[in-house]
């Protein structure tokens, strides 16, 4: 994230003396140099400035009749110019007229530093002068010198900052990017050119003067006041650069070599020496390769000549991208590391995210990828956009995990803004998958390490109305291999691309998670001080484990509701997946209603479409089939869109659970109570908190529950027994009301199958028989021969990993134990448990799921694969 400058950010205070004259009137009747007055004339046409801050008059009218010496970072005509010209414009001192006493010359200004010649190219260098070195530390101390002969002098020293071309944000032609402002520095001829392409965008920025009174009166010696000046001098002017164009991002090489030279590295090269018995060298050469193979190689004309083919290609291919609550990131970040952690859905992720933050003048992220998309040509351009590369698995590598873990530290330390996706891979379901805890680990050390920059990891929600990769989910979720990434697997599927619509795309920026906070509820004993990288704190993985969760549940609470949400959330709950157009259009408002009187959290976004406004843009996009008939127009979804569309269910079912679990306790009961509507809450939601990543604890949950019954008995849904409040009835038969109720509980209702295949499964092979690896291949293929003989079911439905979570829930809560082998041990509770679901799953359905749990093979229980 580009920090905010602050122009108060210099250590000396600014002048205490009363208010004089404006510091404009102090010289009349001088005029500028007529070479000036000339150049400028000539310059004019190719210069537009933008002063900040805007009211810099005002800004400086406390120097009153005061002298003014600007203060540049580094000497040029271009840069004396556009000075003269904006102190001309805001009506301030003329730098071109001389101190009292020609201090320095003709002139009111100096310069930190002069270009060195002999570091530029050949092109650049003055002819016929020989390369030389010149510093402007002579002009501070004539000035420092003459106030201590002059008791009476008070110059006000003003630094301004000149930006030719604003890096991040520059809205010109690609040319135009080779030239803008950056950190290297340039010569005559490059920085002629920056005028020509990028003067029209030239930055001028003053800040709070110095009084050098009140600097000698400090009464250093007169070498140490010139060194401290000069010093806190260049630090602000690199805090308003890192400000306006980002960090100095240094170069691969020199990255690396700092990651090489850190002494944790050092000792895991001589630990792999010894491990391998070899040479010194040749473990430093491993490192190396490591460490090349990871690090980026961020370029600026590289990110821009990207923005000009991604903004053609989302134009393109995408009917709008929507960014909602960037404002509040640009509030928080300043001073801050900011680590972007958004949801992995799609390729598309890592190039969205960087574009528009790209187009918002914020500096795209360091984004760690993985080493599969490390493709000829792609990888290299990925690198220069700043991807990273990390293999999938660091286990068995310590001189790898050391390299690694240091280039983390060293991008954090440096104030780079880092992105990297927590679920590890993206997500084939649509759900958020469970976090791994590496990057984040290895985040948290780093600060740990150097506490000096305080970290925000800013959680983001990436929606999309249709994915590209929806056929190749579909594939993987069937059981297909995952098909290995290829350069020409990428340029055979631009064409089909390009020709498609994928609706539109809604970034959403969540709740940001600040660092500092976790760190005092999850370790107060820690006293900030900076730990080394062999101290292994108990809180620190605790710490990792609940920013990883607190991540995805603030991801959550930033989700986007957009109209193919809402329409696999209707179709989803019939048979055959279609509906009529009036029972479509009923079905959206119910949704919608219940979004708005009850909002999931205050960064969560709905489309503003009406029911009929998004049935067209179902057709519109391909996702919705319209059969025309006499009696009313039926609205469906083919085979294989309808298994796509519940990818699209999932990203949004965390908002209605509430409703879709009051909705299921009236699937098979006509009559229920409150109170049992809440025991069984209490008794399920534990689960679904867990796989769906919400943020309500237990109460919260019933407090919603209550909202929700509320809603439905005024829609209708439900009606409160006229003798008892306390019991809800719904409709008898086939009502409208009913089919709405049924649609709405749906939503939850493979979840809870799942939850039943699981204790059956275990309460059918007994306690102390299954290990958790057992219990999940024995729990999927339960699911798959249920969605086989029965009711077609979606593919992740016998996804191994949502049944992986459910035990582990078991685990947490001590409905189930390991025993002293690692077999599962349970006890009459969690049959009491499975005896609950009489009252969601209907008689029919649980005894098929009871017939088709398997049993372990016995005795040869090797057979059955281990965790």
């Amino acid at each position: 994230m580009r920090p905010m400058a602050d122009q108060n950010d210099l250590p000396f205070p600014p002048p205490d003396r009363d208010p004089a004259p404006p510091a404009a009137a102090r010289r009349p009747g001088q005029r500028r140099p007529w070479w000036a007055r000339l150049l400028g004339r000539v310059l004019a046409p190719w210069i537009s400035l933008s002063i900040e801050p805007p009211d810099v008059a005002a800004h400086l009218d406390e120097i009153g009749d005061r002298e003014v010496c600007y203060v540049l970072e580094d000497y040029g005509l271009s840069n004396i110019l556009i000075l003269d010209r904006a102190c001309h414009e805001a009506g301030l001192p003329a730098p071109l007229q001389p101190l009292p006493g020609d201090l320095l010359g003709r002139r009111g200004y100096l310069a930190l530093s002069r270009r060195n010649v002999s570091t530029l190219g050949p092109l650049q260098q003055p002819l016929g002068r020989p390369a030389v070195s010149k510093t402007h530390s002579a002009s501070l101390a004539t000035l420092l010198e003459a106030h201590r002969a002059d008791p009476r002098l008070d110059v006000q020293l003003v630094p301004v900052s000149i930006f030719v071309g604003r890096a991040p944000d520059k809205n010109s032609s690609w040319f135009s990017v080779l030239f803008s402002e950056n950190w290297a520095l340039v010569g005559r001829f490059r920085r002629l050119l920056a005028i020509a392409l990028n003067g029209r965008d030239t930055t001028v920025r003053f800040a709070q003067p110095i009084s050098l009174r009140q600097v000698l009166a400090e009464e250093l010696p007169p070498e140490r006041t010139v060194r401290k000046i000069s010093r806190v001098l260049r630090a602000h002017f690199r805090r308003i650069r890192a400000a306006v164009i980002g960090p100095d991002l240094s170069t691969r090489r020199l990255l690396i070599d700092r990651v090489l030279a850190v002494p944790a590295v050092k000792d895991a090269i001589a630990d792999q020496a010894r491990r391998d018995n070899s040479s010194l060298e040749d473990a430093w050469k491993k490192a190396y390769g490591y460490a090349y193979e990871i690090a980026a190689d961020y370029s600026h004309p590289v990110v821009r000549s990207a923005s000009f083919l991604l903004t053609f290609v989302w134009n393109r291919i995408y009917r709008g991208v929507l960014v909602h609550h960037l404002d509040k990131l640009k509030q928080a970040a300043p001073g801050h590391e900011v680590v972007y952690v958004p949801s992995h859905r799609s390729h598309m992720d890592y190039l969205l995210l960087s574009y528009l933050l790209y187009t918002r003048g914020i500096v795209p992220p360091h984004i760690v990828a993985g080493i599969n998309l490390n493709l000829p040509v792609i990888g290299t351009l990925l690198r220069k956009g700043g991807a990273f590369f990390i293999r999938r698995s660091i286990r068995g590598s310590a001189l790898y995990s050391a390299v690694l873990g240091e280039y983390v530290a060293q991008l954090v330390a440096g104030g780079y803004s880092i992105e990297y996706f927590v679920e590890g891979g993206r997500s084939r379901t649509g759900r958020l998958l469970p976090p791994k805890g590496g990057m984040i680990a290895m985040t948290v050390r780093a600060y740990l390490r150097q506490p000096t920059r305080p970290v925000l990891f800013q959680p983001v929600y990436i929606g999309y109305e249709k994915l590209m990769e929806g056929d190749s989910y579909l594939d993987e979720l069937s059981g297909k291999p995952k098909e290995k990434e290829s350069i020409w697997q990428l340029l055979s599927s631009i064409p089909k691309v390009l020709r498609s619509n994928y609706g539109q795309v809604v970034v959403n920026f969540g709740e940001p998670i600040r660092l500092g906070e976790v760190l005092a509820a999850r370790a107060p004993e820690w006293d900030g001080r900076p730990l080394s990288d062999d101290e292994r704190p108990s809180w620190l993985s605790g710490t990792v484990e609940e920013l990883a969760g607190q991540i995805q549940v603030n991801i959550n609470r930033a989700a986007d509701v957009n109209p193919v949400n809402l329409l696999a959330l209707a179709l989803l709950s019939t048979p055959k997946h279609a509906m009529s157009v009036a029972d479509l259009t009923a079905q959206i408002t119910l949704s919608k209603t219940l979004l708005a009187e009850l909002p999931y959290s205050d960064r969560v976004t709905v489309t503003p479409h009406t029911p009929g406004q998004i049935i067209a843009h179902g057709e519109e996009i391909g996702m919705l089939t319209r059969t025309v008939h006499p009696l009313g127009d039926v609205l469906h979804v083919g085979g294989d869109t309808a298994v796509l569309l519940s990818y699209y269910r999932n990203n949004v079912l965390h908002l209605f659970t509430a409703a879709g679990w009051v909705a299921c306790c009236f699937q098979h009961n006509r009559r229920m109570s409150v109170d049992t509507v809440r025991r069984l809450g209490r008794t399920v939601y534990p689960f679904l908190r867990k796989e769906l990543f919400i943020r309500w604890n237990a109460e919260e949950f019933e407090q919603r529950l209550d909202a929700t019954i509320d809603i439905f008995v005024r829609e209708g849904l439900l009606d409160r027994n006229a003798d008892d409040p306390s019991v809800l009835t719904r409709a008898a038969g086939q009502s409208d009301e009913v089919f709405r109720l049924r649609a709405i509980g749906h939503s939850l209702q493979q979840a809870f199958e799942r939850y039943y295949i699981t204790v059956s499964v275990l309460v059918k092979n007994g306690s102390g028989t299954l290990s958790s690896g057992q219990l999940e291949s024995l729990c999927q293929l339960a699911a798959q021969r249920l969605s086989l003989l029965y009711a077609p079911a979606a593919p992740e439905f016998f996804d191994k990993t949502l049944f992986r979570g459910f035990i582990q829930k078991l685990r947490e809560l001590g409905l189930v134990k390991l025993d002293e082998n690692g077999k599962l041990a349970f006890d009459r509770e969690l049959e009491g448990w499975a005896r609950d679901a009489k009252f969601i799953l209907g008689r029919e359905l649980r005894h098929s799921i009871e017939k088709v749990s398997p049993e372990a093979a016995r005795p040869d229980d090797e057979a059955m694969p281990e965790d």
